[in-house]
């Protein structure tokens, strides 16, 4: 289905590439584009975290892409980390004293409007599927944060895209979280290695390496094929994030496409 809206369609219903219901791609361009547009299935765009692309940039991306390829974006860290962020050094523009006030942990302001409109501009160019939201283990479910997520995302502009909310920590638990997301409408991003998916229906998986975080990480078939079969019903976005990203994401979907051990 489209949406139109003032800067062009928003599409949702991007044809899957596989009978499954699955996507697998990477976190980000670790090769050439055309390569990963002829291999793979989705890109989660990660310039758009540490300092967003030109809606034209974007452009030619979604124009070079074949037509059911997907992108996903992942939200600018102005909205969900705090000015301490080493990230912020990729920033073009230092933040003045104010500015960094107003950063981070889902405050609702005008610096954070702005900057959501901005992923929204980019979600409508790239005719994205999702929104990723990934906070830092910090952002804890606290009374103030989890009212914070609340304002937020009932408050700014939601389209038709997933949101995904992929916090970082043990604090949240499944309790917390499966009550958060159905309340407001988010999508689990999860590492389906370190937590199950709570999710139902449309899930999106980012993965970070193992043991976690450790991004030099390559998956052994063991992982992949253990991977395979912790897929739910339903949509599945496979999200590799690690150094070996893309020759992990094609050895994944040709087990999948096999129907055999990796």
């Amino acid at each position: 289905m489209a949406t139109v809206c003032a800067t062009g369609p928003i599409f949702t219903g991007v044809p899957l590439a596989s009978p499954m219901g699955v996507r697998v791609g990477t976190c980000g361009f670790p090769e050439v584009r055309a390569r990963l547009f002829r291999d793979l299935d989705v890109v989660e765009v990660q310039q758009s975290f540490y300092q967003p692309p030109r809606a034209e940039t974007v452009a030619r991306w979604r124009a070079e892409a074949p037509a059911d390829f997907a992108f996903s974006l992942k939200v600018w860290q102005l909205i969900t980390h705090p000015p301490s962020s080493p990230t912020y050094r990729r920033l073009k523009r230092p933040l003045t004293p104010e500015e960094r006030r107003l950063c981070g942990g889902f405050q609702l302001n005008g610096l954070t409007l702005e900057a959501w409109r901005t992923m929204v501009e980019l979600a409508e160019v790239a005719r994205a599927v999702a929104l990723v939201c990934q906070t830092p283990a910090s952002f804890r479910p606290e009374a103030e944060n989890l009212a914070r997520l609340r304002r937020f995302f009932t408050r700014v502009p939601r389209g038709d895209w997933k949101i995904v909310f992929e916090p970082r920590g043990e604090a949240w638990t499944p309790a917390i979280l499966r009550s958060l997301l159905a309340e407001l409408d988010l999508v689990h991003g999860v590492d389906p290695f370190l937590t199950a998916p709570l999710s139902r229906e449309w899930h999106y998986f980012r993965l970070h390496g193992r043991p976690a975080y450790h991004y030099d990480y390559r998956y052994t078939d063991a992982d992949l094929a253990a991977l395979r079969d912790k897929l739910p019903a339903g949509e599945v976005m496979v999200m590799f994030n690690n150094v070996h990203m893309a020759a992990d994401a094609r050895r994944f979907k040709r087990l999948l496409a096999s129907g055999e051990n990796a």
